[in-house]
């Protein structure tokens, strides 16, 4: 259900409106008799530990919505539609700035879409996680959110950014279309090739990567330009019929069923590599695959690889067999790309167009 919540904590002559939107996740959850699932009274928990650590509360007032409540590990792409929806249904830029609280698990999908959707947003849109419930002392959700909170007031930068704290390191500040998905029995969040855009030391905001921060007045300026305008007409749709490939040796592509697919989007070795050859049979090679691809009208991309001069015998083979390149930009990225630009064009030129422009600063 869709309700909005009014939560003032007092007047305040610089009063800045933020609109919370609650989704579920660790950071809306509670740890009952060693399981942890959603709980209804996560949200208001957030607020009270909120205000007994901020010191200057009374300055911020929140709108609350809670579209979904999930864990994000159940999340699947019509839930983003969802979080959309609810955030356009209340004119998000008479606010100074978005908090959308979500899992972990989905964290980079959910932050990539949107990144894409919400390019033109007038205002800073923060995604704020938890590494435990909020309970936990060990949780860095309230150190996340006072962050996102900062962000806010501060005037940062706008665009889409998730911020988290990792063990022992200091707050990071992510591009939304630059984070990556945890690495393996780990909680922490990194940006793609390890570059954050901004960090944070509990009062200030420092650069990380200059370039990072170029990057984005350049975006800017290519999003404005009339050449691009049919980004305009993005959907908030996300085809179901891109299928998403991890390598690993021994795959079998006979496994794959191509009916209901637009595109395949085939990650890669950190090498930019997959299997090229049938030394162990035609079914372990993915030029095989791009070959019955093609005789279903079926683009296959690769990603993710650094745009260089040399590339591996086998990468060459397949661009060479058909396949195409997505460059600089990482795996979450180019599946929520692939998706919103199959969901939002049916005309392949501007696929392609929208594939390879930088919209958010997605590209490294």
């Amino acid at each position: 259900m869709l309700c909005l919540t009014d939560i003032n904590f007092h007047s305040h002559h610089t009063m800045k409106q933020i609109l919370l939107v609650f989704t579920g996740g660790t950071i809306g959850s509670t740890a009952t008799d060693g399981t942890i699932k959603p709980s209804s009274n996560a949200p208001f928990k957030l607020l009270q530990l909120f205000e007994r650590q901020y010191p200057d509360h009374a300055s911020i007032h929140f709108d609350t919505l809670q579209p979904i409540q999930i864990l994000s590990e159940n999340l699947a792409p019509a839930a983003w539609n969802i979080i959309i929806a609810a955030i356009e249904s209340i004119q998000p830029n008479k606010y100074d700035g978005i908090i959308i609280t979500h899992g972990t698990d989905t964290l980079a999908y959910t932050a990539a879409a949107m990144s894409f959707y919400f390019r033109a947003c007038a205002i800073p849109i923060l995604l704020v996680s938890s590494d435990y419930p909020l309970d936990n002392p060990k949780g860095n959700g309230l150190a996340n959110f006072i962050c996102a909170v900062e962000f806010i007031k501060q005037h940062i930068a706008t665009g889409v950014f998730v911020p988290y704290r990792n063990t022992g390191q200091t707050m990071q500040i992510h591009r939304g279309s630059r984070l990556v998905c945890s690495l393996q029995l780990s909680g922490d969040f990194f940006s793609v090739q390890g570059k954050s855009f901004m960090q944070f030391d509990g009062q200030y905001f420092t650069s990380v990567n200059a370039a990072l921060i170029e990057s984005g007045k350049s975006i800017k300026q290519n999003c404005d330009n009339a050449a691009v305008s049919h980004i305009v007409t993005l959907k908030p749709q996300f085809s179901s019929r891109i299928l998403m490939i991890k390598p690993y040796p021994g795959l079998d592509y006979s496994h794959f069923d191509l009916n209901a697919v637009d595109a395949v989007l085939h990650d890669l070795y950190h090498s930019g590599t997959a299997c090229a050859t049938a030394q162990w049979g035609k079914n372990h090679s993915l030029l095989e695959l791009i070959k019955r691809c093609r005789e279903y009208g079926i683009t296959v991309y690769l990603a993710p690889a650094i745009k260089s001069e040399n590339a591996y015998q086998s990468t060459r083979e397949l661009i060479e067999q058909g396949a195409e390149m997505i460059c600089n930009m990482s795996i979450e990225a180019a599946y929520v790309k692939l998706m919103l630009a199959y969901g939002s064009f049916s005309d392949q030129q501007q696929i392609s167009g929208f594939i390879s422009m930088d919209i958010t600063g997605e590209h490294i």
